[in-house]
């Protein structure tokens, strides 16, 4: 994984982000995405595409990055995003986000599958967390940041059972909508949720005005939620 970078190196380039997305397919909560710029010399025992870790294999790897990255961006597009620009375009405005949000300006760009128009020279990889070891870095960090928020939502909805699932569509999470209606983070454009509020099968199952105070602040690696007075 890491020939990509080390190609790059030897033709002079220095600083190298990876960026990838966690949060596409789910049925609830935003899509969030991570910039990483490593260390040249940066190895691994744990790094590798984010779907193939354990959560556990996950934190062990997160370790290792903050130990090796020189810069770490995060990117997040709400389901409010979500829902009115398409998660495609989400998701690309939240790796535009990871990047801007970088200490370090890249010299070079590698993003899993996601070509975007931006002033740095950039390469869009099939199956990048496989084949690069900076997006495979990026996309644990997206997955581990993510998880850490819906950890959060299971602890104010905990019926819905998100701490299993993390937001996608399993039967249990099915059952849950269907028995409690939807809540502020599901995404109303996304199927089987779409089609049933259209036939009125599905409740709100939140207050507006109590869900308004609501203010969710990603921090690197972590969330803090803070209900505003």
């Amino acid at each position: 994984m890491y020939e990509i970078e080390t190609a790059l190196y030897q033709k002079g380039i220095r600083y190298i982000a990876g960026v990838d997305e966690a949060g596409r397919g789910p049925l609830a909560g935003p899509v969030v995405a991570a910039a990483v710029i490593l260390k040249k010399d940066a190895k691994f025992q744990y790094v590798n595409d984010s779907k193939k870790l354990s959560a556990k294999q996950r934190e062990l790897a997160l370790v290792e990055i903050k130990e090796q990255a020189l810069a770490i961006g995060i990117g997040i597009s709400s389901v409010e995003e979500i829902d009115l620009i398409n998660i495609y375009r989400a998701s690309r405005e939240a790796m535009l986000s990871a990047l801007a949000t970088l200490k370090i300006k890249p010299d070079y760009i590698l993003t899993d599958a996601m070509p975007m128009e931006i002033d740095t020279p950039i390469e869009s990889i099939i199956k990048g967390d496989q084949k690069s070891i900076s997006i495979a870095a990026a996309s644990i960090i997206a997955k581990t940041t993510r998880d850490k928020y819906m950890l959060e939502m299971d602890k104010l909805f905990p019926e819905y059972g998100f701490k299993h699932h993390m937001g996608y569509g399993t039967k249990e999470h099915l059952l849950a909508l269907k028995t409690y209606g939807i809540t502020p983070i599901h995404r109303k454009t996304y199927e089987p949720i779409k089609s049933m509020l259209r036939g009125e099968q599905l409740s709100m199952n939140f207050d507006d005005e109590e869900m308004s105070q609501w203010h969710f602040f990603f921090i690197l690696h972590g969330v803090i939620m803070a209900k505003i007075p």
